[in-house]
């Protein structure tokens, strides 16, 4: 699946305009809107174009209104502050002249201090688990071509393969992740990466306590409303991370999901938190 994490890696490699103004692209796919891990990503890529020193340890975005896949996307960055340990960046991203995205991201310079992290919940191992294809394989006449195009990110989800989606009603879900190839050294593409990659599964977590994963007739409309991120430690993106997510409420018509992201070692490396749009639809009669 190289070629399907190369073509993400170019998503991210955004062109520069104009000092501080960025333009990133969508990929040609048959899509309503665009992926909200992307946004979040390129805006990243944005932010951290016009950092010179420090990684970056927080991000907060709020997803304003739906993208356009088939027009390009301005990232527009205001250099809010550069100090001595933090440099803040806020990025809009806009389509036919209005905005569809707001980041907020703060950069650190590495210091020494204080170190703990929450142990790693006991899940198999990647290894012993299927691939998303193999799991989906008995619901590809619901899921349709979704179900067996190529993915840039490797996901392996725990819950036990002869349970069906419709069973899957703990508001916890596991997931192992990683680049399915090869990336560079870069930190900042591995930070970016996982932005994309982190929004891939969160929101479904939302209505797990409801029986509604993969539900072909679920009829709802879902839409992820803001996206945290929180880096504590160094990691790649192309090496096995689990995602442990949760959802500790839903209601009028919001859910409410976090997320941790432990390396394989059990070093807690990333937390995530989410609010999406979970509505139900209304049949008209």
């Amino acid at each position: 699946m190289q070629k399907a994490l190369d073509n993400v890696i170019a998503l991210l490699d955004l062109e520069e305009l104009e000092l501080n103004i960025f333009r990133g692209v969508s990929p040609k796919e048959d899509l309503q809107r665009v992926f909200g891990g992307q946004v979040a990503g390129q805006a990243l890529v944005a932010a951290s174009r016009t950092v010179e020193k420090g990684r970056v340890h927080s991000l907060q975005g709020y997803f304003l209104r739906p993208g356009d896949p088939k027009v390009p996307i301005l990232y527009l960055v205001d250099r809010i502050r550069d100090g001595r340990s933090f440099t803040t960046r806020r990025v809009v991203a806009i389509q036919h002249g209005r905005a569809i995205f707001n980041l907020a991201a703060s950069f650190h310079e590495d210091e020494p201090g204080y170190a703990y992290h929450a142990p790693m919940p006991q899940v198999p191992p990647p290894e012993d688990l299927p691939t998303f294809r193999e799991r989906v394989k008995k619901y590809v006449h619901q899921l349709g071509a979704w179900a067996e195009r190529e993915r840039p990110i490797d996901v392996r989800i725990c819950d036990p393969v002869d349970m069906p989606p419709e069973q899957w009603t703990s508001p916890t879900a596991y997931a192992w992740i990683r680049a399915d190839g090869k990336l560079p050294d870069d930190p900042i593409l591995h930070s970016c990466l996982l932005t994309y990659a982190s929004d891939l599964t969160l929101l479904d977590t939302a209505v797990r306590p409801h029986g509604l994963v993969w539900k072909p007739d679920r009829d709802l409309m879902m839409a992820s409303l803001d996206h945290a991120m929180w880096f504590h430690r160094p990691f790649r993106a192309d090496e096995w991370l689990l995602y442990a997510q949760t959802t500790p409420a839903s209601f009028g018509a919001r859910g409410f999901v976090t997320g941790s992201i432990y390396t394989r070692d059990g070093t807690l490396v990333v937390s995530v938190a989410q609010e999406g749009l979970i509505r139900p639809m209304t049949k008209k009669s």
